[in-house]
């Protein structure tokens, strides 16, 4: 794959003219080329960091044939995702869902989904980097010989404000400082997975090809690595572990965040979207694969795994020297995810601002002379990312009832927001082809480079249903106790998103209801009749203007 950074003039005069059609000014520098798009996005989506995370619950609850179940969210994905390539190559706009959904439903609804997919975005960002602070310190003990506490508050503190005043000062300085961090992270994550999956396959595997279709007997409640009690079924077994592979494959969509900074955006943002959930599919798959023909023989080998940490445990067989080496890929894995998270939430938060639809617009939407960038928006972001940090710091010592609800004893608060950082997702991924869906009906049909033509509807459709079942497998209150607990903490995942709906409805009434939005939304491209019983409100359709 190489970068097509090289584009003619005209390709920038089209892209800056498609700008000015949908009723904006070009702010920012259009200096990113289809690899740099491709690598934030897949970046943000990070099979390392994923896989690092979450091997154990997914090798937990269905054994190592959730391997298998990857290619579940990757497909589902994909569908969402030639949903999305459509919207973006006929709105090339910074802000991607928010715009998407502000176009082809009205203001209210695009400024909901926009505020879910924002905080979403801020609590992932805060995950990231607190999740890095282990691997931290194990390299600081190898490195310096420093005995760093990862769960010590200030160690976690100091960790993560370093962490976070780089990638913001990173993503301040440019979009091709940030495209150019992204690409690094591209090649980080080839060596941290095939690279990797070549070092366990000579270093020697325990186990043939056919262990990957073995469940180890996970579905019985005497075998299950975590615990748990599917009563014999494998698919309900399944219905758990393919959580593992839903909480990576998303962060696709941030490729049409940065599309005023992409050339040729119409054809590459739809392009980058596809590119970077194949790529994560396949390097998931690979990396998830050698990791469990490495793990240790005999019937107890996922038991033994999980209890003694999961992927950690797998390369503690490898050379001190290769360990060295994996933490410092890890660590970059995790630093450039977080960066590109952050720099998709500034360019929300900036044509946010940038539409008069949030407290303080004026500040926010204002773009750095010097390095065109939304500096106030990533400065803003940053410390809202800090409080959301500082979350980790607040714990109660015993349960917590509230009503019905029971909140543990000793969870600290921003793992009960972790889990938002997926629902949340997942969420305006829903809304925002439930209103490509809405805009079809009423006589929209696509201008962009990239159609769907007659398959728009199937594929629509079928994108939908998958995101509403995974939706209600992220969230459902299915007990402490179930699997789903180590994110979904029962009832909480719901509570957290009843909180941000009513923090949005506050944010929402302070930003006078988003009434500024109706004068940005502009489609000199949409269709000239729109079907009279289908007919939006004046102040929620997209209004259709002719060009000045």
């Amino acid at each position: 794959m190489q970068d097509t950074g090289a584009q003619a003039p005209a390709a920038l005069d089209e892209d800056d003219t498609r700008l000015t059609h949908l009723g904006y000014r070009p702010q920012l520098n259009r200096v990113l080329g289809l690899f740099a798009n491709f690598s934030v996005a897949f970046t943000y989506l990070s099979p390392m960091v994923g896989i690092f995370s979450l091997f154990v619950l997914g090798l937990g609850a269905g054994g190592p044939a959730y391997i298998w179940l990857t290619w579940i969210p990757v497909a589902g994905m994909l569908l969402v995702a030639l949903v999305f390539g459509e919207l973006a190559s006929h709105y090339p706009v910074a802000g991607a869902l928010y715009q998407y959904s502000k176009y082809t439903v009205g203001r209210r609804f695009g400024w909901f989904v926009g505020w879910f997919y924002g905080i979403a975005l801020l609590v992932t960002v805060a995950a990231v980097d607190t999740g890095v602070v282990p691997y931290v310190t194990s390299l600081a003990k190898l490195w310096l010989g420093w005995q760093l506490d990862p769960n010590n508050h200030l160690v976690l503190l100091v960790i993560t404000l370093v962490l976070l005043a780089l990638q913001t000062s990173l993503n301040i300085i440019g979009a091709k400082v940030m495209g150019r961090v992204a690409m690094f992270g591209v090649y980080v994550e080839i060596l941290g997975t095939f690279g990797v999956a070549v070092v366990l396959g000579i270093h020697g595997f325990h186990h043939g090809l056919g262990f990957l279709t073995s469940t180890l007997g996970a579905q019985h409640a005497s075998a299950n690595a975590l615990g748990l009690n599917f009563g014999g079924s494998w698919l309900g077994a399944a219905l758990i572990a393919v959580l593992a592979p839903v909480y990576i494959f998303y962060g696709f969509e941030s490729a049409g965040d940065i599309s005023e900074e992409t050339r040729n955006a119409g054809r590459q943002v739809p392009r980058a979207m596809r590119l970077s959930l194949l790529g994560g599919g396949i390097a998931a798959f690979v990396l998830t694969a050698a990791l469990l023909l490495a793990m240790p023989t005999g019937p107890a080998s996922a038991n033994i795994t999980v209890q003694n940490g999961g992927v950690p445990y797998i390369f503690s067989q490898l050379p001190h020297s290769m360990q060295d080496v994996l933490l410092i890929l890890i660590i970059f894995a995790f630093f450039s995810c977080g960066s590109a998270v952050q720099g998709a939430g500034s360019r929300l938060a900036f044509s946010y601002a940038r539409d008069g639809a949030l407290p303080g617009s004026k500040w926010i939407s204002e773009v750095s002379q010097r390095f065109k960038t939304p500096a106030n928006a990533l400065f803003g972001g940053a410390l809202v990312t800090v409080v959301f940090i500082g979350l980790a710091f607040a714990a109660p010592t015993h349960d917590v009832k509230i009503w019905f609800i029971t909140y543990p004893a000793n969870t600290n608060v921003l793992v009960s927001l972790v889990s938002f950082g997926v629902s949340g997702i997942y969420l305006s991924f829903l809304l925002t082809v439930i209103g490509s869906m809405i805009a079809r009906a009423r006589g929209w049909a696509p201008a962009g480079t990239f159609t769907m033509g007659r398959w728009a509807w199937p594929v629509s459709v079928v994108a939908g249903l998958y995101l509403v079942l995974m939706l209600v497998n992220v969230v459902l209150p299915s007990g402490l106790g179930s699997g789903r607990a180590y994110f979904n903490l029962d009832w909480i995942t719901l509570l957290v998103m009843a909180v941000v709906t009513v923090a949005g409805i506050i944010v929402y009434f302070a930003a006078h209801r988003g009434r500024e939005i109706g004068a940005h939304i502009v489609d000199t491209d949409a269709p000239r009749h729109v079907p009279p019983a289908a007919e939006p409100s004046a102040a929620d359709a997209p209004a259709v203007k002719e060009a000045p």
